[in-house]
Formats: structure tokens, C-alpha cells, sequence
């Protein structure tokens, strides 16, 4: 397994939240800021954790906080900006709305490191997580040259990569759940409370 200290987390918490209406990462669930939970998953397998956002509210944490380089232009930006700030060549990036993800589904991450991948990404129910995922470094010049192209979406940026996608059995599936609205979020509060 790749050491942590060749391994950074990079948590995007700049997000507009537009069908929350109010700043993902601070949701509460049990107590807990949602973007702690990121933090904590991330704490055991990375020597730094950087949180990628304006929000000036997020240095509470005590971590580096950067300001998204490109502004309103998604998680293309964000993780550019993550990337651009990482020393190393391995980063963990996360979204901020991912309560229930842990260390565990994250080392599927990093034991799936080689020498080709460029982008190594989770597949939950059929579908790719692109910010439950392993990137390289050096996607940032690709991912900056669609930014000038004024391509914002993700999906698309990564298509211009090498990946890999690492499917998740059943019982690593509830790890990987968004929130977005709050109807998901009582479902998840539901969920975790019993």
C-alpha cells in the first residue's frame, strides 16, 4: 500500500448547495459536521488534508483551506485547485456531502494505485463517483486545459484521463450516498439512527 505521506486528502466543500440552501459541509448528523466525516475517513491514510472553499468558516477545522482558483465553475475547478496545492503525487478528493464514507472503502482506493491509472474512481450501484476517488497530479494540466476550454463538467473532464473504477460490494454502498436535498438527508439521518 502507497504510504500516507505520499498521499493527500483534498475535500471540496465550494459548492453552491442550491437544493440544500444552506452550506453542505456544516449539516449536522449526529452532532457531527458533515464534512468531519470526510476528515475523519481521510485522517488515517494522508500526511495533509487540504478543504478546497471560500468559506472562511471552514478554518474551525484547523486544516488548509484554499479558495477555488477558477471561481463558479464546479468541481472541475475544485479539483484543479486541490491538485494545484498538493505536494504529492497521490490525493485522495472527496465531496463534503458524504456522511456516512469511510477509511475502509477509501484503502480500495489506494491499494488500486499503478502506473497507468490517472484517476481511480469508486462505482456504486452502477454509477462512477468521481469525487469518492484516487488522483494523480498530473491530471491537473488536463483538467486545466478543459477549464480554458470553458468545459465545466466533470464527467466529461475525466473522460480525457486514464481511469479505473473500483466496484464496490453491497456492504460498501451505503458509504458512498450524497446528500443533496433534505429529503435525502432525513433518509440518511433515518439510516444512521438505527
Amino acid at each position: 500500500m502507497v504510504h500516507k505521506k505520499n498521499i493527500t486528502g483534498i475535500i471540496l466543500a465550494g459548492g453552491k448547495s442550491s437544493r440544500m440552501g444552506t452550506d453542505k459541509g456544516f449539516i449536522l448528523l449526529n452532532n457531527k459536521p458533515f464534512v468531519q466525516y470526510s476528515i475523519d475517513a481521510l485522517k488515517p491514510l494522508v500526511s495533509e488534508i487540504i478543504i478546497v472553499s471560500d468559506n472562511g468558516n471552514y478554518d474551525v477545522f484547523g486544516l488548509k483551506r484554499i479558495s477555488d482558483l477558477t471561481k463558479n465553475a464546479g468541481p472541475v475547478a475544485g479539483i484543479c485547485s486541490g491538485l494545484e496545492a498538493s505536494i504529492t503525487e497521490n490525493n485522495l478528493i472527496l465531496s463534503c456531502d458524504i456522511p456516512l464514507i469511510s477509511s475502509d472503502l477509501l484503502k480500495q482506493l489506494i491499494n488500486a494505485i499503478d502506473d497507468t491509472s490517472e484517476i481511480i474512481q469508486i462505482e456504486s450501484n452502477g454509477k462512477t463517483m468521481p469525487l469518492i476517488a484516487l488522483y494523480k497530479k498530473q491530471v491537473k494540466s488536463v483538467f486545466n486545459d478543459f477549464l480554458k476550454a470553458d468545459e465545466r463538467r466533470l464527467r466529461i473532464a475525466i473522460k480525457g484521463c486514464r481511469t479505473k473504477n473500483i466496484i464496490v460490494d453491497k456492504t460498501h454502498e451505503s458509504c458512498t450516498k450524497n446528500v443533496n436535498t433534505k429529503n435525502e438527508l432525513k433518509a440518511i439521518k433515518d439510516a444512521y439512527n438505527h
